[in-house]
């Protein structure tokens, strides 16, 4: 795998655009990387452990008995929805999840009550005792299910631009189809965790395993009736994240906070690996249906996409995720006449959320369907489709009314990638191979990516950060962002320490706590670095503009006479340590802490009209991928797999390059091989490893191919010049989806597959007999038979 980056980077002074290791990388190698279930707990620690019904997916509740719990020695007390002193419900702002259920259970999953012990083993033993007597009711578990029950979590949505039945109307060609896309559990390492501690005067001390510290306080404040200022959530790191701690960790925060404040004594709670994945929200999984109007040349004319989001029990997330999949509906391609629509459906299973791409991978996905059964009916290869339908500087507005102002980015990077990829060349040889291979196909796709950095909720887009310089020289960090091994932390270390002028060792990053940094978003949308590394700076130079204006004073020298580098200021002729230019600014009075501020600028976002700005930029990509498939038995290997990856000018091009590489290949699992699996009765049954396939090892591409692209940067002032580089490559992974679909495709040329994803070997054998019971384009149905 190469890495290369803009030479020019590697001329600056200090630590911005160089490729430094993470702030944790040899704790983590060491095994000394401390997360929640490390901190030592106090000698008379407690544990929580959440009951659920093994057998009610909806159900009314008749009774809970714990008296057998309660008796178990080791056992203080088991919580019910009764317990609660404040509000039962732990939802980000719908108010519909209950903490405790409360007379039904609405989900195969849903905590009833929560056992309290002086062990976990004992609490989970205590928990088996737990009766807990039901009457079912049927449930509404599908897409369809849902639809034809007319029940929703939020009202319908959707962007519409020109007419778009006229134009499927007047087209000279149309396709239409339907397509599943699949869901996806977060699978982070570390599971759902919190351990909370009582304070004095009814506070509360959380440690939470949370993307969202000021949530998780705001939560357990109304759960236990207190104010705000009452709960203070810290985290250090999270072992992964995904989404899947941005409102999901708010449940179990409540409840060990609930059983501190009710036994006076520390609580914690950390979900078993298969309670994790039953009773914690997913990627959203949809159903999709499309038509395409295009002329012979596939361009296309007019769009209309219905998405069917299943959404779960409760709106949790739902209206972020799924207006983001509507906003990446056209992937990289202009739609003239477009109606794109979405239905977030309520179905009697757990609440999906927050995944990485955030419903865009979804969207994005469904576009490149467009594409390649547009490419396939006319027998074009895919990539002169795509290239075709890009936005450029006649055809650059969106369907919801942004202009796409660096389309010539987006045109330069994929006419690159073709190139380096040597595309046209690979496209011949993977033709041969086929014309001469009868069970193994081989496939090819080159996709793009374009990407829109902001949260759309406009509120979101703050950060605030606290820095403190001390008298010896040495820098103390903390803001907003959260640590879940994306290497915010070092990104946003490096910033501060240029600003200061001095090495990495003198700046002490903290850990995120609400106490320190109030009112704080999530660490999400992939924004944690825009935002965070901008207040911080903000903070810092504001603290060195002090500085300097005191030196200005006490040498008699102009602003442009001072520097600061290598942990020296140089004042004119004179060169002091930083330590000692502190003490003397101490000695004078000046203040040396700050608390910097940053808001997003221009994001004018109205979703009520759907007009404004919703997005500060779009970060940019592509990949190319080749597969090769096993028509007798539905089995796929991704053989190579070039990227180039669009992140402005890199803050850290190392820390970039491996969010890119596990981007990719978590996409890449979503789309082949994780399988989420429910029974007839609404029950979860992929929920471990034993049946739940994430990637591993030998499935990465064995010749893996990564590239920087190297372009004049963000052309917004966001810091240093730099781009988001979190969510965008998890959708570099769809080159391999659309791949596995052309070497399908080779089995009868102009007859769409029917794949859906994730394209496991079961979903490509339903494709590969699809192919060869249907009609070629000049074939009847009984002659494709024979």
């Amino acid at each position: 795998m190469t890495a290369p980056h803009n030479a020019e980077m590697d001329k600056s002074l200090g630590h911005v655009h160089k490729p430094l290791k993470h702030d944790s990388a040899d704790k983590h190698v060491a095994g000394v990387a401390a997360y929640i279930d490390d901190i030592p707990e106090p000698e008379d620690t407690l544990h929580v452990v959440p009951v659920w019904s093994k057998k009610a997916v909806r159900a009314n509740i008749l009774s809970v008995d714990v008296d057998r719990a309660v008796e178990l020695p080791g056992v203080l007390a088991v919580l019910t929805k009764d317990d609660i002193p404040g509000i039962n419900d732990c939802s980000a702002a719908m108010g519909d999840d209950p903490v405790l259920a409360d007379g039904e259970i609405q989900f195969f999953g849903q905590a009833v009550c929560a056992v309290v012990a002086v062990t976990r083993d004992i609490a989970r033993r205590a928990g088996l005792l737990v009766d807990i007597q039901f009457e079912t009711t049927t449930p509404i578990l599908t897409a369809e299910d849902a639809v034809d029950a007319d029940t929703t979590v939020l009202p319908d949505y959707q962007f519409r631009r020109g007419s778009p039945e006229t134009g499927l109307t007047a087209t000279e060609m149309s396709l239409a189809g339907t397509m599943h896309i699949g869901g996806q559990e977060h699978f982070y390492l570390e599971g759902q965790i919190a351990m909370a501690t009582p304070q004095e005067d009814g506070g509360m001390f959380v440690h939470s395993s949370t993307q969202h510290p000021t949530e998780v306080q705001h939560t357990v404040a109304k759960v236990l009736g207190v104010p705000d200022a009452a709960v203070t959530t810290e985290i250090r790191r999270m072992g992964g994240g995904f989404g899947g701690k941005e409102s999901q960790a708010n449940q179990w925060a409540a409840l060990a906070a609930l059983a501190a404040a009710k036994t006076g004594r520390t609580c914690k709670l950390r979900l078993d690996r298969d309670d994790d994945m039953v009773m914690t929200g997913k990627r959203h999984d949809f159903r999709v249906d499309w038509q395409v109007g295009h002329d012979q040349d596939g361009r296309i004319r007019a769009v209309d996409l219905n998405f069917l989001a299943r959404c779960g029990y409760s709106a949790d997330l739902s209206l972020g995720v799924n207006d983001r999949t509507l906003f990446h509906a056209d992937s990289s391609y202009f739609y003239p006449d477009a109606a794109i629509r979405s239905r977030r459906l309520k179905t009697d299973t757990c609440s999906n959320t927050a995944f990485r791409g955030f419903g865009g991978p979804q969207g994005m996905l469904a576009a490149e369907r467009l594409i390649d059964a547009i490419a396939i009916r006319l027998g074009k290869d895919a990539l002169q489709v795509r290239k075709l339908n890009f936005y450029d500087g006649e055809r650059n507005l969106t369907p919801y009314g942004m202009p796409v102002e660096e389309y010539e980015v987006m045109h330069d990077l994929i006419s690159k990638l073709e190139e380096s990829s040597g595309y046209w060349e690979r496209r011949e040889a993977v033709r041969a191979f086929n014309q001469t291979s009868p069970v193994l196909k081989k496939g090819l796709a080159l996709t793009p990516v374009k990407f829109g950095i902001s949260f759309t909720l406009k509120h979101l887009n703050q950060a605030g950060a606290l820095v403190h310089l001390y008298t010896d020289g040495s820098v103390h960090l903390n803001h907003g962002g959260t640590e879940m091994g994306q290497g915010l932390y070092q990104k946003v270390a490096q910033v501060v320490a240029d600003e200061f002028g001095v090495t990495l060792d003198k700046v002490r990053i903290t850990a995120t706590n609400t106490s320190k940094v109030p009112n704080t978003g999530p660490t999400a949308a992939s924004s944690g670095t825009d935002l965070n590394a901008m207040a911080a700076k903000i903070a810092a130079r504001t603290i060195k503009e002090r500085l300097i204006h005191f030196l200005c004073a006490d040498h008699d020298v102009t602003p442009d006479k001072i520097r600061f580098v290598d942990n020296l200021v140089h004042v004119g002729e004179t060169t002091l340590k930083l330590a000692e230019v502190a003490k003397l600014a101490h000695m004078a009075r000046i203040q040396m802490s700050h608390a910097g501020f940053y808001a997003t600028p221009g994001i004018t976002w109205d979703r009520d009209t759907a007009t404004g700005r919703p997005f500060l930029y779009f970060a940019y990509g592509g990949a190319c991928a080749e597969v090769t498939i096993d028509t007798m038995t539905g089995e796929m290997t991704v053989d190579r797999v070039d990227i180039l990856h669009d992140v402005g000018h890199s803050l850290n091009p190392a820390i970039d390059i491996g969010q890119i590489e596990g981007g990719f290949v978590q996409g890449m699992g979503w789309l082949t091989t994780e399988e989420l699996w429910w029974d007839d009765e609404g029950r979860l049954r992929t929920h471990a490893p034993s049946t739940y396939k994430i990637p591993t090892a030998s499935d990465i591409p064995e010749d893996f191919r990564v590239s920087l692209y190297e372009g004049r940067g963000n052309p917004q002032d966001t810091i240093y010049r730099s781009k988001a580089v979190g969510e965008p490559p998890v959708m570099l992974a769809n080159s391999v989806f659309c791949a596995i679909n052309d070497a399908v495709a080779s089995l009868k040329p102009g007859v769409v597959p029917n794949l859906n994803a994730p394209a496991t070997p079961e979903a490509i054998m339903k494709a590969v007999r699809f192919m060869r019971s249907s009609p070629a384009p000049n074939q009847t149905a009984g002659e494709a038979l024979e």
